[in-house]
């Protein structure tokens, strides 16, 4: 390969490596997320034309690979104890006394603040990360490393300075994963449009995501990660105190939370906590709290642990903030699977930082259990310090003008009769605009057909002009039509004007939309909006139907027969897939040039003789010869279901060097085991490519 490219491919790592530290780490972003984006995608492309300098660590690799089936145990080198809290004043002096007195005399304290996340421990060797595992029991957690490596603010390799600190041999990192509020309020205001309940905070969102079993969920919900403690630390520069291990932590590149300082005494800490309380709500993320710990190590060292948790630290935590509004209106939004989901009108309120004006009500038997009603004057607290929700009416003050929040019998938008399913209040009418409308802004989204810059706005336009009414419209979309289109734009003085798309965006959405046309049946089947119908389930049946015709005449037993399908999604989905309305929407999207075989089917097919397909395989240890992310992906292209864990059920383990327990209880299960040479030989055998 030409030296050129080489060059230019370890070029782009280097800037795109600072532009993380400096965006995350060093609070100076070194250029826009669109031309971040836009130099990732050249350093992907230059990558694939030259595999020669792949690199596991390239940023490239953030995301990647198919998802996992399950999480691996880990032990805590050190244990991950959790904190003691305090909710007054008080309680922090007693805290500093109990301390004072251990250690015999005066000590500095350092206080910073607490985020509210889900927390991990970081394990770099020799500068570069090696495993990321969540807190679990505080002895045993989960190794979520993929999904770690596909967070922007986790840096992949430590970054060393001349002058600086020596990076030690070991490394372990405790911190927060968290998500910052624009990100979890993007993802509510995506579930809104879909018709989905809202999530009710940012720190159950982080735990879910974080044990999401497909790495790109991750990456597209924005998690961030900061720093505030230590584990098993082996090498380097032996930091003396928790505020000189911050810095040390920044030069290397690690997210630190700037507002950690040192305090001389007590009474200091304690306006640090005082003075920080109306700040809170400020900041880009959520905090319930402030960690409050003896600074030196050698103190905390001296005062040690109790069997729950450190002596030398405690977290004081602050009341959440509840306001008070009246109540004016409430609507029923459609989503796209016909739930009706009630949201409240407020007059305006600022709660925690921000004006307040819509929250959700979930359903319409907690409006009756809450006994909400319209003109009442309601407690608004913010969940998680991010989303408002109605707590309850403050019934002392109502006047008798109130009026009981009465759900609909009919659908706003198609007037079908609703039906109900648990607390969901439904609209089983399929041809309900309200609910096509929000299929096909969800057909479009990134994790679907990923046609760019049809946003949601532009999706409204197209459909109210008459452009698009089905999933084929996209396909064939008119340029000219598209570039007229035109939309109110807000200038800085605040004058409206009214802009075209212009030539070169329609452009871009046709293009987009031409190379949609080829991302196959797995990806067809997880956008049109099917019950029960999630990606993975849609690689399963793309791994067993060559194409949408062949699913067409699928019975629920064939279905229920694949892994992970039940009898009851099994059945639905047999349902779905004989009716005239599925039938009808892959004839419109085979006529529109979409392409409707199944890729994985294709590869599985090809291969003859196939030694994986419609096998579960797990992968353990480490492989040499080939990246497992890539792995998996050849094994599930070629019909395999790939496991995080060994069962009863699994029929190969696949181990590298260091397996350690799975491979110890594949042999207890008498489950066949390859090893990296033995795997070489079968698939040199069978003429699979690895690279």
């Amino acid at each position: 390969m030409p030296t050129s490219a080489k060059e230019a491919i370890a070029r782009l790592r280097d800037l795109l490596n600072r532009a993380n530290i400096a965006y995350y780490s060093d609070a100076t972003p070194l250029m826009a997320d669109s031309e971040y984006d836009r130099l990732l995608a050249e350093l992907a492309e230059l990558e694939r034309a030259n595999p020669t300098f792949d690199d596991p660590d390239s940023p490239t690799h953030r995301v990647g690979g198919a998802p996992s089936a399950g999480f691996e145990s880990v032990t805590h080198a050190r244990p991950m104890q959790s904190i003691d809290n305090t909710y007054d004043i008080a309680g922090l002096r007693a805290w500093s006394a109990r301390c004072e007195k251990a250690i015999g005399g005066a000590f500095t304290i350092a206080a910073d603040p607490k985020v509210d996340g889900v927390a991990v421990s970081l394990r770099y060797e020799r500068g570069r990360l090696a495993a990321a595992a969540t807190r679990g029991d505080g002895a045993v957690g989960d190794l979520v490393t993929a999904n770690v490596r596909a967070i922007r603010a986790v840096p992949l390799a430590l970054r060393a300075t001349i002058g600086g600190a020596a990076i030690p041999e070991v490394l372990e990192v405790r911190g927060e994963i968290y998500m910052p509020t624009a990100q979890f309020e993007r993802v509510n205001e995506e579930r809104e449009r879909r018709g989905e309940a809202l999530l009710a905070n940012a720190r159950n969102t982080t735990a879910g995501t974080l044990k999401s079993l497909d790495p790109t969920v991750v990456a597209q919900r924005g998690l961030a990660f900061m720093a505030h403690g230590r584990g098993e630390c082996l090498g380097g520069a032996e930091p003396s105190s928790h505020i000189e291990f911050l810095a040390q932590l920044k030069s290397w590149g690690i997210p630190v939370n700037p507002r950690a300082v040192r305090c001389a005494t007590i009474d200091e800490a304690i306006a640090v906590v005082e003075a920080f309380a109306p700040q809170r709500a400020a900041l880009p993320y959520g905090v319930d709290g402030m960690v409050v710990r003896v600074d030196a190590f050698a103190q905390q060292a001296q005062l040690g642990v109790t069997e729950k948790s450190p002596r030398w630290i405690v977290a004081f935590k602050y009341p959440a903030q509840r306001e008070r509004t009246r109540l004016v209106d409430v609507q029923w939004q459609v989503g796209k699977g016909g739930t009706m989901t009630p949201r409240a009108t407020m007059e305006p309120v600022v709660v925690a930082g921000s004006t307040v004006r819509h929250a959700t009500l979930h359903n319409a038997d907690e409006i009756l259990r809450k006994d909400i009603r319209i003109g009442d004057l309601v407690e608004v607290e913010k969940a998680g310090e991010v989303i408002p929700q109605v707590i309850e009416p403050v019934k002392t003050v109502r006047t008798g003008a109130e009026r009981v929040i009465e759900p609909p019998t009919h659908c706003p938008s198609c007037g079908s009769p609703l039906t109900k399913d648990g607390p969901k209040l439904l609209c089983a009418e399929p041809g309900c605009p309200a609910q096509m409308r929000e299929r096909l802004k969800w057909f479009v989204g990134r994790d679907q057909m990923a046609i760019e810059g049809l946003g949601e706005r532009i999706v409204d336009q197209v459909i109210d002009e008459g452009m698009v009414a089905h999933f084929a419209d996209f396909f064939t979309l008119d340029e000219a039509a598209l570039a007229a289109l035109r939309s109110e734009h807000i200038d800085t003085s605040g004058r409206v004007t009214l802009r075209r798309l212009g030539e070169k965006t329609a452009r871009s959405i046709v293009e987009s939309a031409h190379e949609a046309r080829r991302r196959g049946l797995a990806r067809v089947l997880g956008s049109l909006s099917l019950r029960h119908m999630g990606v993975a389930a849609a690689k399963t049946l793309a791994r067993a139907f060559p194409d949408a015709a062949a699913l067409q005449g699928a019975t629920p037993e064939q279905l229920c027969a694949l892994d992970d399908i039940g009898v009851i999604t099994a059945t639905s989905f047999a349902h779905d897939f004989a009716s005239e309305s599925f039938r009808d929407t892959i004839a419109r999207l085979g006529r529109a040039g979409v392409d409707l075989s199944s890729r994985e089917f294709c590869a599985a097919a090809a291969v003859t003789p196939n030694p994986f397909r419609d096998r579960t395989i797990v992968l353990t240890g480490t492989l040499h010869s080939i990246d497992r992310r890539r792995l998996t992906a050849i094994l599930e292209g070629l019909g395999a279901r790939v496991s995080g864990s060994v069962s009863a059920k699994t029929h190969l383990v696949i181990a590298g060097e260091e397996a350690g327990s799975k491979l110890e209880k594949a042999r207890a299960l008498g489950i066949e085991v390859w090893d990296e040479t033995r795997l070489t030989a079968e698939c040199r055998a069978a003429s699979i490519a690895l690279e």
